[in-house]
């Protein structure tokens, strides 16, 4: 039976696959008609995200081929998407500004009545806290997508649509007091790491520059080629954690935690074994476990070097590295698949049934 981690395993390395082949193989699509679809999807990216600040679901709906069964799915995803955002807008006590994305298009290919399009969106977040407008924060998330489009007339309409959704274990806000927990986020300070050790700022660095499609262009949107990508195999996100504290934050290998010649130890690779080397091994401990409601406040303890995992039934799913903290002093975090840089922690992730670990690093 295939778990849902090799189902999106298979999906990310068709469309990773397909994006470098179309790297190395001519497109026999017109120029033109290229240009026309580049446009159209940057439209359509930038429709949508103004439709995620105004709160403006409907005014989408009009690029989506709603007479089929994937189009409707596809506007659907996107239309829980914005009210996802403006729950944890809510919670949060904060207003997104602004969205700004970078689509780079890696593939056209012609597909019956239409186009078969993937393309890589690296989309940076403004946001500020409602009572101090005038510090911005800025967070990136990076998305791999395979797009059909099908000709309408004179237009194009999305016929189908998948991509890695950074919000798909979305945050069920019905359980939890928003009203406390946004009183208790707007009552904290920035952080001050300028003392930070040179350790932790290392692995910073190293997280910043190699995660994926959430980084910034000069670093050209790209994993470390110098490391397997794990994605194929079920995700990527405990190799990198791995990758940030060795190549960064220059921790040893070892028999139990170990990268050689594109093979790696579980504790290396995987999510659950990766966190539980980290504190049985003591070089590292837990500072909170527990619901979104349980840990909040201990999230403040988090500094650039740590690492927080993700829980949901009882198996550890996820892993990010903390690489800062927001104007008020809120955890944010980078990682691999979905790709994320600066992205407040429980962004995407606090649904009721999901658990946290916030892990210190002894450095």
């Amino acid at each position: 039976m295939l778990t849902w981690k090799l189902i999106f395993g298979i999906l990310l390395a068709i469309i990773i696959a397909n994006i470098f082949f179309s790297r190395a193989n001519a497109e026999d699509v017109d120029e033109e008609v290229k240009l026309e679809i580049k446009n159209f999807i940057e439209e359509t990216i930038a429709k949508r995200n103004r439709a995620i600040v105004t709160g403006e679901e409907e005014s989408i709906k009009s690029v989506y081929d709603m007479g089929t069964k994937y189009g409707t799915w596809a506007y659907e995803n996107e239309e829980k998407k914005m009210i996802y955002l403006h729950n944890w807008e809510q919670k949060q006590g904060v207003k997104i500004t602004e969205i700004l994305p970078k689509v780079v298009v890696n593939r056209i290919s012609e597909k019956d009545n239409g186009f078969k399009v993937n393309f890589t969106c690296s989309t940076e977040y403004r946001y500020v806290y409602e009572d101090r407008p005038e510090e911005v924060n800025a967070a990136r998330i990076g998305t791999y997508h395979v797009l059909t489009l099908i000709n309408k007339g004179d237009n194009f309409l999305i016929n189908k649509e998948w991509y890695t959704d950074p919000f798909a274990d979305s945050l069920n806000l019905e359980k939890l007091k928003v009203d406390d927990v946004k009183e208790f986020i707007l009552a904290q300070e920035p952080k001050d790491f300028s003392n930070l050790d040179e350790r932790r700022k290392a692995s910073v660095e190293y997280a910043n520059k190699y995660c994926g499609a959430a980084t910034e262009e000069e670093f050209g949107y790209k994993y470390n080629k110098d490391y397997r990508n794990f994605n194929p195999e079920g995700g990527d996100c405990a190799n990198f954690a791995s990758q940030i504290l060795h190549e960064g934050g220059k921790f040893k290998k070892n028999s139990s935690w170990n990268y050689s010649k594109g093979e790696a130890t579980a504790s290396w690779v995987n999510a659950d074994k990766f966190k539980s080397y980290w504190v049985y091994s003591g070089r590292a401990s837990v500072i909170a476990h527990g619901t979104y409601d349980k840990v909040y406040k201990a999230s403040y303890q988090l500094m650039p070097g740590d690492f927080v995992a993700y829980e949901k039934k009882g198996d550890i799913k996820h892993i990010s590295t903390v690489t800062n903290a927001d104007s008020r002093g809120y955890a944010l975090v980078t990682c691999h698949n979905t790709d994320r840089n600066d992205v407040p922690w429980d962004l995407g992730w606090s649904d009721k049934n999901i658990k946290f670990w916030l892990i210190r690093v002894h450095y």
